[in-house]
């Protein structure tokens, strides 16, 4: 099924910051992998996150880290963060998941 893109007020922002060339490419990711397999784990672009109730997945765009949540029919683009900004937005913006299993986000 097909998903709608939501991106976040703050989401839209970082992307219209990135440069031409990334700007391209996080949108080819998006609609590749976000599009139509938003839950699709894999190896080296989608990563379900452990430890954090919100954002739920990951998706890796060469330096570039674009964090979501999905819903039935639609994927909420929370933020789009270069790499090395990516573990301390998560510290400050993520909801710390309250299962008691004390993973880490790995």
């Amino acid at each position: 099924m097909r998903c709608e893109l939501i991106l976040a007020p703050d989401a839209g922002r970082a992307y219209r910051r990135l440069s031409a060339r990334q700007r391209g490419e996080v949108r080819d990711a998006m609609e590749r992998h976000l599009r139509f397999g938003p839950t699709k784990v894999s190896k080296s672009r989608i990563k379900r996150l452990r430890g954090v109730q919100q954002p739920q997945y990951r998706l890796r765009v060469n330096d570039i880290r674009v964090f979501y949540d999905v819903t039935e029919s639609a994927v909420e683009i929370l933020a789009i963060i270069p790499k090395a900004a990516a573990q301390r937005w998560l510290d400050e913006a993520g909801t710390p998941d309250d299962s008691g299993t004390g993973e880490g986000q790995g």
